[in-house]
């Protein structure tokens, strides 16, 4: 041992000994959550990786072309379908002068000879675009660009990227519905003079909540293909194919497909037609909005009581059943399983496009 380390080890006990003597703590190395928490400390306000990337999307939505001309475009549908909604109900102002959720009819009705389709029609088939305009260029965008690698930095996660968007695609679809839903309100108050009652206004509240649902499905669908296509223009075209043969072309295929499993010929029994009925109705449940109809409907008229082919065939023909308006707890069990059923493909799309997405390789 030479001359040099014999007197640093003298001075290194020294030291120990002398704060010994003093009775000072023993100095000791950071631990790992140590120094996380004084990094945190270090940068005020850290959030979450998703809620980052989620204000800056959302900020991005509201901001855009893209959000105006979708918000004028469903704004103007709608007053349209509600305006001539208002023209029906007063011709027949007579008749439906006391009856219950009169203020509903503006969402649901279809005047009769009108060529203008009702207001939650319009809804069903246009807002899919909403989520798909929101989602298509999502990720493949990004990469496009260049700066996916740069949103997958440290402190924020890849998931966080994908979840980030997702949300502020439901945030910027609820701001519209929420806005549209309330022109319409407007316009009907302006038009009839009828002030929507508590339950009328929760109905609507839930119809807002199925409909963003129900579009969610559509962004969730639209993230999925910005995934797995690296261009945004070939990602667009895939989803608004699926969302015209879920749309359009679907009524089609299940009457084909009822028609070979359960054909009806022209001597076909009544049993014969009941299945060929139900099997149709159920292969149209397969659609989302097929499901987003059957909601809308009962939510928002409190005479549906059923959906079964059988039940409304016994009340059309016999009169077996009682109308009646039902309360808003009945007709939330009337559609527990259509809502459930588009949660359940929600978030079944949503996890697809998470799982593609962070199997990825994203290259710098």
């Amino acid at each position: 041992m030479t001359a040099d380390s014999r007197s640093m080890r003298l001075r290194g006990e020294s030291g120990r000994g002398r704060r010994r003597k003093r009775g000072l703590p023993r100095p000791e190395a950071p631990t790992p959550a140590t120094s996380e928490s004084a990094r945190d400390d270090r940068v005020p306000g850290l959030r979450p990786g998703w809620r980052v990337i989620a204000a800056k999307e959302f900020a991005d939505h509201v901001l855009s072309v893209r959000f105006l001309v979708l918000t004028v475009v469903l704004g103007l549908a709608a007053a349209a379908a509600v305006y001539a909604s208002a023209g029906g109900i007063r011709e027949q102002a007579e008749s439906a002068t006391g009856a219950p959720s009169l203020f509903l009819y503006l969402f649901t009705l279809q005047p009769q000879g009108s060529q203008i389709p009702s207001f939650v029609y319009f809804i069903a088939f246009l807002a899919p675009l909403l989520g798909i305009a929101f989602g298509f260029d999502g990720i493949n965008g990004e990469r496009s660009e260049g700066t996916l690698p740069r949103l997958i930095s440290q402190p924020i996660h890849r998931d966080d990227v994908v979840n980030g968007k997702f949300v502020a695609g439901l945030a910027a679809i609820t701001i519209i519905f929420i806005a549209v839903t309330s022109i319409v309100a407007a316009i009907g108050v302006l038009q009839l003079g009828i002030l929507p009652g508590p339950e009328d206004v929760v109905r609507l509240l839930i119809w807002i909540a199925m409909a963003v649902i129900y579009v969610g499905l559509w962004l969730a669908l639209a993230l999925l293909a910005s995934v797995v296509f690296r261009r945004a223009a070939t990602s667009a075209l895939v989803a608004i194919a699926v969302w015209l043969l879920l749309t359009l072309f679907a009524a089609l295929v299940v009457g084909l497909v009822a028609g070979i499993i359960a054909p009806v010929s022209t001597e076909a029994t009544v049993d014969q037609q009941i299945a060929n009925l139900t099997l149709q109705q159920n292969l149209a449940r397969l659609s989302p909005n097929q499901l987003f109809t059957e909601a809308t409907q009962a939510v928002l008229n409190p005479s549906i009581r059923t959906f079964d082919i059988v039940a409304l065939i016994q009340v059309g023909s016999e009169q077996r059943a009682i109308p009646s308006i039902l309360s808003l707890e009945q007709s939330l069990l009337v559609i527990w399983p259509q809502v459930v059923a588009l949660i359940a493909l929600t978030a079944t799309a949503f996890a697809v496009a998470y799982v593609a997405f962070m199997r990825q390789e994203v290259r710098a």
